[in-house]
């Protein structure tokens, strides 16, 4: 089963920062955000470390599902 972490309410670099210490030595997190810019970062940092990313938007909260 997957680990979520709730980081609505967090600006950016704090939901980059959280999802990187999920992740390691995981496989799989999902990540709930509110803030554009922590979904475009997390996405981005995710792809490089080559993770698959899914995510998606209900009423401008994000939903980011990564796993290897």
């Amino acid at each position: 089963m997957a680990n979520v972490l709730d980081l609505r309410g967090l600006s950016c670099p704090i939901p980059l920062i959280k999802t990187k210490e999920a992740i390691s030595g995981k496989d799989a997190v999902t990540v709930l955000v509110d803030e554009p810019p922590a979904k475009e970062n997390i996405i981005k940092f995710a792809k490089s470390q080559n993770f698959r990313v899914e995510y998606s938007e209900t009423n401008g909260e994000y939903t980011i599902t990564i796993s290897k």
